[in-house]
């Protein structure tokens, strides 16, 4: 071998910035020598084909071995290639054989005349027809970690000096491969975050300035806060189901942004809008050329979502036959783009939502009971708006402020008639309607009072309305407290003499079950399980 050639293709291999074309240099540059008939780069890895291996009855250690990461040679009959990966020896347990032995101890073997020690070799009959004279393997290491092992086999004789030299192209070899390395993750941190800017823009123009925050202060409205702060913590598959318009991919934020994951991104998937040929593209991602239009590689939401949420919006709308990929990768954790046979491994947290009766669903045969059950760890139910009037008001006048800065517009006023007006209704679209009319009367009020007179149905199609002049009836100190009383005892019955949790009495009241505990005593109310 020639130091200066070897250095030349030392200083090529620091061009190089890929895995792959470190590799493909390492062995046409050893190759390219005098002498040398075939070299070989063995790299550690996780071990992965144990069960088909014929080295298995070998190995001491079925996690990781070597893998055949590249090989070049020029072989006696052209009919042979020795650049297939997949032969024989395309893994070596570490401690067994030559090879193994290079990779386990980080000690180098040179023999110099093969034919004294033929018994080393699994293929003496191949080492004699292709007259292999020596043969040398060096250790890749790099700041005192083993990478894997580099072989070369010469058909003329090496002498100590040209071994030598051997020792210092695998150094340099180990260089190139640790930062071919080091550059494809920092190439794939990069796209990852661009993936997750790319989704974040897109978030961000689908759901508007508007989005925000939890806005009421109703009953059924702190039942879902207390379900959030009890779920988000966790790490559980939740499933948010409610009419549409109710408000369910603000609930999944709050869950997403209340629990451990809220550094990462939330990416967000409506199922109602995937073509059924992409689904799988979609969510797992695709390789160049998988189908037609697949012009590149693409990571799917899974992947994006790595160390985050997933959102799932109208899951019910995802086809029957499909629902078993996701449900693999929802279980295994793992997925495989199109067009490609390698395991990714993903840590996503799966937040559902849909309009539909599952239950329902799953009894008719339209969805797989296993993946319900999967993504219904915690059921949250979000109350349409007419189960929660006491919130229009806050609502509305959160939609008001919200328009008016968003369209460059005076601020409308909103009178105490208006707010009657809007909550006599009973919003069948509900928070998105309400939304939508608030916005249509702020553009034609132009900072006036809010005209609603156009924009929603007599009062007659909703509850009836309370007179905005109506005054309400003096109440005595005796009178209020029977009313209060009637009230706590209407409550208790309705929840089986229940304070505490979720269905109790005092989530109902909207109070805290001590503060209903102290009133109970205070007005000698018993509850039905007392008395």
């Amino acid at each position: 071998m020639s130091p200066e050639s070897l250095q030349t293709v030392s200083l090529a291999l620091a061009q190089e910035r890929s895995v792959d074309a470190v590799l493909r240099r390492i062995v046409e540059g050893l190759t390219s020598q005098t002498g040398v008939a075939l070299a070989r780069v063995w790299l550690l890895a996780p071990g992965d084909i144990c069960a088909t291996c014929p080295m298995r009855s070998e190995c001491p250690d079925h996690t990781r071995c070597l893998h055949l990461a590249a090989s070049q040679g020029k072989p006696s009959k052209k009919s042979d290639d020795w650049s297939r990966l997949d032969g024989a020896f395309r893994r070596f347990p570490l401690g067994v054989r030559k090879v193994g032995r290079v990779a386990a101890l980080g000690v180098p073997i040179f023999i110099k005349e093969v034919s004294r020690d033929m018994g080393e070799f699994a293929r003496p009959e191949w080492i004699k027809d292709e007259g292999i004279r020596s043969f040398g393997c060096q250790p890749l290491v790099f700041r005192g970690e083993i990478l894997g092992a580099l072989a070369i086999f010469n058909r003329s004789p090496c002498d100590d000096a040209s071994f030598a030299w051997l020792r210092a192209f695998a150094d340099h070899a180990a260089v190139a491969l640790a930062n071919s390395r080091a550059f494809a993750e920092i190439e794939r941190l990069r796209e990852q975050l661009e993936l997750e800017n790319s989704y974040l823009r897109e978030e961000v123009r689908e759901v508007g300035p508007s989005a925000g925050r939890l806005i009421g202060e109703s009953p059924a409205l702190r039942h879902v806060v207390q379900q959030l702060d009890l779920v988000a913590p966790t790490g559980a598959n939740v499933l948010i189901v409610g009419e549409s318009g109710t408000g369910k991919e603000l609930v999944a934020r709050e869950i997403h942004e209340r629990s451990l994951r809220r550094h990462k991104a939330m990416i967000r998937v409506n199922c109602a809008s995937i073509p059924r040929d992409l689904f799988e593209s979609e969510f797992f991602g695709h390789v160049k050329g998988a189908f037609t239009g697949a012009l590149r590689d693409r990571a799917g939401r899974f992947q994006v979502a790595d160390g985050g949420t997933l959102f799932l919006d109208e899951v019910g709308e995802i086809p029957l036959d499909l629902q078993g990929k996701l449900l693999r990768a929802i279980q295994e954790g793992q997925f495989e783009r199109v067009g490609e046979d390698v395991p990714r491994t993903v840590d996503v947290r799966l937040v559902a939502a849909t309009h539909r009766d599952l239950t329902g669903e799953v009894k008719a045969g339209r969805f797989r009971e296993d993946l319900y059950y999967r993504l219904s760890v915690f059921p949250i139910r979000v109350p349409p708006l007419r189960e929660r009037p006491a919130d229009i008001p806050l609502l509305a006048a959160h939609f008001v402020e919200s328009a008016s800065k968003r369209l460059n517009l005076p601020r409308a006023r909103l009178t105490r008639a208006d707010v009657d007006r809007l909550t006599a209704y009973d919003w069948p679209g509900n928070i998105r309607e309400l939304q939508n009319v608030i916005e249509r009367a702020v553009i034609v009020s132009r900072g006036g009072q809010l005209q609603l007179d156009a924009l929603l149905p007599t009062p007659a199609a909703g509850r009836s309305p309370v007179p905005a002049s109506a005054s309400p009836a003096v109440l005595s100190d005796a009178a209020l407290r029977q009313r209060n009383r009637e009230n706590l005892e209407v409550a208790l019955r309705e929840c089986g003499g229940r304070i505490y949790g979720p269905e109790g009495a005092a989530a109902r009241l909207g109070i805290k079950p001590t503060t209903l505990a102290s009133r109970l005593k205070a007005l000698g109310i018993t509850r039905p399980r007392d008395r």
